[in-house]
């Protein structure tokens, strides 16, 4: 019921990253109109200018676009991770999943290709900055059968994972399973399937994240596929 005095006292504050003059002036307008619900707090255009631009602000979200000048976001997403706590939501031009999927294991929470409409983009905005992962089901369904595909999974005893996953609970590994099975829903369907609340899925999703190292709910389901982590529960 307090949402919009919530989001008009804290605004969802945001970085733009992107190397084209033109496309930083329409997300510019784009989120603009969104106020107070939206903010700017800063814009960069190459891996030097967005590291000025963390010095200066500290953004809830960076939207950011992967080809800064030539040179790939990829190479330095994790240098980013480790500076600032901000979710990072990719826009992109770039349709080869492989690239998807080197985003998301890399932390981006979510991946948005440019052609998307406006209110798209609005809307992931505020899905990431929830704590969800965005991505589109096509997109994630050829990450999974990319993964399933290539992977031979883990189970020799000399997999440098095994001690990670053996520390998983039998509650723990329920919920990675209920994942695998159901990756694209929202926490609250989640939780409601397991009985418990969408806090406490919460609570617990982030013990996971901590034990496997891995940064959010999309990259969890990949690395669960690979290692066989679902196989034979229901």
């Amino acid at each position: 019921m307090n949402t919009a005095t919530d989001d008009q006292v804290h605004p969802i504050r945001i970085l733009l990253v992107d190397d084209h003059k033109c496309m930083l002036w329409g997300l510019d307008r784009l989120i603009v109109s969104e106020h107070p619900r939206m903010q700017i707090v800063g814009k960069a255009g190459s891996r030097q200018e967005i590291f000025q631009a963390l010095d200066a602000v500290e953004p809830d979200l960076i939207l950011l676009d992967l080809d800064l000048n030539g040179e790939s976001a990829l190479d330095f997403l994790g240098d980013i991770q480790r500076r600032t706590p901000a979710r990072v939501l990719v826009l992109t031009g770039l349709r080869d999943p492989q690239v998807h999927q080197r985003a998301i294991l890399g932390g981006a929470r979510g991946v948005l290709l440019k052609d998307v409409p406006a209110e798209t983009i609005l809307l992931a905005i505020q899905r990431v900055h929830a704590g969800e992962v965005w991505m589109d089901r096509s997109t994630m369904s050829r990450l999974l059968e990319r993964l399933t595909s290539g992977s031979t999974g883990a189970s020799s005893s000399g997999d440098p994972h095994a001690a990670r996953i053996a520390s998983l609970t039998a509650k723990e590994r329920d919920i990675v399973a209920a994942l695998v099975k159901k990756p694209g829903a929202p926490n609250k369907t989640l939780a409601d399937s397991l009985c418990m609340s969408d806090h406490t899925l919460r609570n617990h999703l982030t013990a996971i994240y901590d034990k496997l190292g891995v940064q959010n709910r999309v990259a969890l389901t990949l690395y669960a596929i690979e290692h066989q982590l679902a196989a034979g529960q229901a």
